[in-house]
């Protein structure tokens, strides 16, 4: 592990309020490793990763950075780095590893010592129960499109709140619910890796449920814990004004951003998602008390912000609607036709196009249009191609996106939005789903062969903005 080295810089012009959480994210499939060790049941994705096709050079996450056994010199990176909090997941299988009865000691043991050592050096933590390993057990019984699954969920979360919740004060139940539902049992490019539209409308209401119940669970041992949600959400836009692809632009909001944001804000889904999602048996899956359920009050709200999306829903030639090489099967339920067009911005390594007005639309957008709730960044930021250079990553590139979308959010705190911490995805490199190790979004970079750590440009970077509360005055 080689330490931050800190350079002095001048005073910001765009300083945050007092408390503001400087944070960076991680989750604990693409980082833990130790995939069979101390009691660990297999997840969707260990056995999405065994799969040949599913991801790229058939890598998977056996091993990834071996943050289980290295998190105590991954913490005192995060210590260096000056990080006021931390948000990590919980693996599912490694603490619960069928999926029901009591807890794996064991795996539950590891997040007891990581969440001292986080207090230890200062560090807030803030785990997210659901990052997407399900418990592969619960996927032969069915997944998430069973309804089942959101009670065992909740079961789980109320015993890791009661092992954790004397020392955690700050949770996310799940994480991304449009890439587990959608990207899981639509277009199949993440785990499970199942085609099958009605099912994943299923899952996406039952994640939700899930939610709701796992904050009932929850709060009832822990009324001091503050609880929410991540959910990750985009600006769109329509490639033109005409009526076909005004409805576009309305439909991927709806699917992307209202049919998360509704219920969990407003208590229903949006009506004309509804009537988009007409003929797949959608109405079936929500029963009475639902979404009270989901309804409940939340203490905070996630935000997972990477790019803008511009749809068009006349023909022509443009990428169709799928989000990745990996699958020709559409997340986009209940939108066929839809086109996702090139907006003509820049991209980043992973093709998303880079656009931080987008990221104070959607934080305004919030502000005007949902009721008033904390809010915070949980996800945003950049992967490239890129490598270790005479010891050290110049990676200018990452520290510009950063720099503009951190100006995003200075410019929406200004107008009024209660936004109170940012997370930048993600504090080391790793296993990144169906594009294994080919994609590098840390701000520490890693040796996948030696496990060695090095922080980039971009980490010493973060390290000056978090020691003076604020953007330097130059861009």
């Amino acid at each position: 592990m080689t330490s931050v080295q800190h350079s002095n810089s001048a005073s910001p012009v765009a300083a945050f309020p007092a408390g503001f959480r400087w944070g960076a994210a991680t989750a604990a499939y693409q980082i833990e490793g130790a995939a069979a060790e101390d009691g660990r049941g297999p997840s969707i994705w260990d056995t999405f990763c065994r799969t040949p096709g599913k991801v790229l050079n058939g890598e998977n996450g056996d091993v990834a950075v071996d943050h289980y056994h290295r998190f105590r010199d991954d913490v005192a990176l995060m210590a260096d780095l000056g990080l006021t909090a931390y948000r990590f997941s919980i693996s599912w299988p490694r603490v619960q590893p069928s999926g029901a009865g009591k807890l794996n000691q064991a795996g539950i043991d590891f997040y007891q010592r990581l969440v001292d050592e986080l207090l230890e050096a200062g560090i807030e933590p803030w785990p997210t129960l659901y990052h997407w390993d399900l418990p592969q057990q619960l996927e032969d019984a069915g997944g998430w499109p069973e309804r089942e699954t959101a009670y065992r969920f909740a079961d789980y979360a109320g015993q890791v709140g009661a092992a954790l919740g004397d020392r955690v004060r700050q949770w996310m139940t799940i994480n991304e619910p449009w890439c587990a539902a959608f990207l899981g049992y639509a277009s199949g490019e993440h785990a499970p890796g199942r085609r099958e539209p009605a099912a994943s409308l299923r899952a996406a209401h039952h994640l939700m449920l899930g939610h709701g119940l796992a904050v009932e669970s929850m709060r009832a041992r822990h009324p001091d814990n503050r609880f929410g949600a991540a959910v990750n959400l985009y600006a769109i836009s329509p490639a033109s004004q005409a009526e076909a692809d005004l409805d576009a632009a309305r439909r991927i909001d709806g699917m992307q951003n209202r049919f998360f944001l509704d219920p969990l804000l407003r208590g229903a889904y949006p009506a004309d998602v509804l009537t988009d999602l007409e003929g797949l048996d959608f109405d079936a899956a929500i029963k009475e008390g639902d979404l009270a359920t989901i309804n409940q009050p939340i203490d905070q709200l996630g935000i997972n912000y990477y790019s803008r999306f511009t749809v068009s829903g006349t023909p022509g030639d443009a990428t169709q609607a799928v989000s990745s090489p990996f699958s020709s099967h559409s997340p986009w339920v209940g939108s066929d036709g839809v086109r996702f067009v090139d907006g003509g911005r820049p991209v980043t390594g992973m093709g998303w196009e880079i656009d931080e007005s987008g990221l104070h639309e959607v934080l305004t957008r919030l502000h005007r249009e949902y009721p008033a709730v904390s809010l915070y960044i949980t996800e945003n930021g950049a992967g490239y191609d890129e490598s270790l250079t005479d010891g050290t990553v110049n990676d200018g590139e990452r520290i510009a996106y950063l720099d503009a979308h951190l100006r995003a959010c200075h410019s929406a705190i200004a107008e009024g939005v209660p936004l109170q911490g940012y997370f930048t995805w993600s504090l080391l490199d790793n296993f990144e789903w169906a594009w294994g190790y080919s994609k590098r979004f840390g701000l520490v970079h890693v040796d996948y062969a030696t496990q060695r750590r090095v922080p980039k440009d971009s980490a010493r970077w973060y390290a000056a903005v978090i020691r003076q509360g604020g953007l330097p005055d130059h861009r």
